[in-house]
């Protein structure tokens, strides 16, 4: 019997085990989600509003079970589990209250005789395929909209938050949605790809690698389906002459090291202007170094192990390259010593030295280092910035909002920050450009993505 497995990082243990959804299944699974996005559909957005709210309270009441076990299961320290789950709370929330005005008719101006509207239609099934780093905050995103849209879902967690898919169906189950509207279902790679092949579904929501992203559009080509992709990023930042020095730091630093830099928006290079560069990197290095690595079920740990050893063995790759090409490395792993080559656990790394010739600056690490490059100017910056095929997020640390907006309308990513990072905002469009993918979730734009316009032309005066 083929099993989806969770190995927990934090121990190399077993933590769960799933069998793969039967074919049956799954085809019951899609005939259920038919059947119940019918009925659905038929609803007001204010009766779908009420049995999603219902659906966030139930997620909510078992937080004290969710936040150990999201730790167990990939590793973020449980001081910031009660974060993940305040993000699904607001983006839910949000997407909640702003769906009877995002999905209401489109009125044109009046013509004599006439009756003119679109409407917003509800795609039919959506597929979420959810990953494992923010496993909450990431399929919230297209789930609820979704639902609101008056679609039903379909969820396929990640292997290593599989746990997470269940308290999904859980919180479904309890809120009392009609059966078949959310499914959760262990899938294989392979299943998944033939349920996009099998026009089963009318949309794919997908978060994950660029590789990854690649055979979900190859499966759904010629299905004539939705696909709606975010992929990786390779996020910089630039501190201006002008920026506030200690802000920026403080929050560059957690922007890098968050969930041991396992995001796709997180920092992972960072461009200042030369009058500050030698005190950002000191003071960057110092408060790197206050990081606390361990066991992520002890209060006190402030960085915890990676998902796996594969993907800290990477990271290692990357920084040994650049050391050999010329980085200087500011972090002694010596000095967290719960950092063993093999295992999950390594120490966060800075760089500086470092070129774009060099793969930890061009290519996402999705881990716990950064480089930092001396610049001359914003033209500079804006070159550099621009240099990667990806293009989730960037942002600018700057006293002076006018040049923010000039460097902003150059740059080439889904979103632009001043003074912040690694964050997302409900009411924004989440969206990306060149490798992160294509389709937006989240904002009144995320719904026009999840549903499909239908225009109505009557013409009311046959005589005239």
């Amino acid at each position: 019997m083929s099993l989806f497995t969770c190995v927990s990082p934090v121990d190399d243990s077993i933590l769960a085990s799933r069998a793969f959804a039967t074919d049956t299944a799954v085809s019951d699974a899609v005939a259920a989600a038919r059947a119940a996005q019918r009925d659905w559909r038929a609803q007001s957005v204010r009766d779908r509003a009420t049995l999603c709210h219902a659906f966030v309270d139930a997620m909510l009441s078992m937080q004290g079970e969710i936040i150990p076990e999201l730790a167990r299961q990939m590793g973020r320290p449980v001081r910031y589990g009660a974060g993940e789950l305040r993000g699904f709370e607001e983006r839910a929330r949000y997407m909640i209250g702003i769906a009877d005005a995002a999905l209401a008719p489109v009125t044109l101006l009046e013509k004599s005789g006439f009756e003119r509207f679109i409407t917003r239609e509800p795609l039919g099934v959506v597929l979420t395929v959810a990953p494992w780093n923010f496993p909450y905050l990431t399929a919230v995103n297209s789930v609820v909209p979704a639902l609101m849209a008056g679609n039903a879902v379909i969820l396929k967690h990640a292997a290593q938050t599989l746990l997470v898919g269940e308290r999904f169906q859980m919180a479904a189950d309890k809120a009392g949605f009609p059966h078949g509207l959310l499914k959760n279902l262990a899938l294989s790679h392979d299943q998944t790809a033939q349920l996009i092949v099998s026009s089963g579904i009318d949309m794919v929501c997908f978060t994950g690698s660029v590789e990854a992203g690649k055979v979900i559009e190859r499966a759904a080509a010629g299905a004539f389906i939705s696909v709606g992709l975010e992929l990786g990023g390779k996020d910089p930042a630039y501190v201006r002459a002008d920026a506030d020095l200690p802000f920026a730091i403080e929050n560059l630093v957690d922007g890098a090291f968050f969930n041991s830099g396992q995001s796709c928006c997180g920092i992972e290079r960072i461009y200042v202007h030369e009058s500050l560069f030698d005190a950002f990197v000191d003071g960057f290095v110092a408060l790197t170094k206050t990081y606390v690595m361990g066991d992520p079920l002890d209060p006190a740990t402030t960085l915890g192990p990676l998902v796996k050893a594969l993907a800290a063995d990477f990271v290692r790759g990357q920084i040994a390259e650049a050391i050999a090409a010329g980085a200087t490395a500011h972090i002694d792993p010596a000095t967290f010593p719960r950092d063993v080559v093999g295992t999950s656990y390594m120490a966060p790394q800075v760089l500086t030295g470092v070129s774009h010739a060099m793969s930890v600056m061009c290519d996402e690490s999705f881990g716990p280092v950064v480089g930092i490059m001396k610049i001359s100017s914003d033209d500079e910056a804006i070159q550099l910035m621009n240099d990667s095929r990806f293009g989730l997020t960037a942002s600018i640390w700057s006293a002076d909002a006018a040049a923010a907006h000039r460097i902003a309308a150059q740059l080439e990513t889904g979103t632009v920050f001043l003074n912040r990072c690694d964050y997302l905002d409900p009411a924004l469009a989440w969206t990306g450009v060149k490798d992160t993918g294509r389709g937006t979730t989240l904002s009144a734009l995320g719904f026009a993505h999840l549903t499909r316009p239908k225009s109505h032309h009557f013409r009311l005066d046959t005589k005239a």
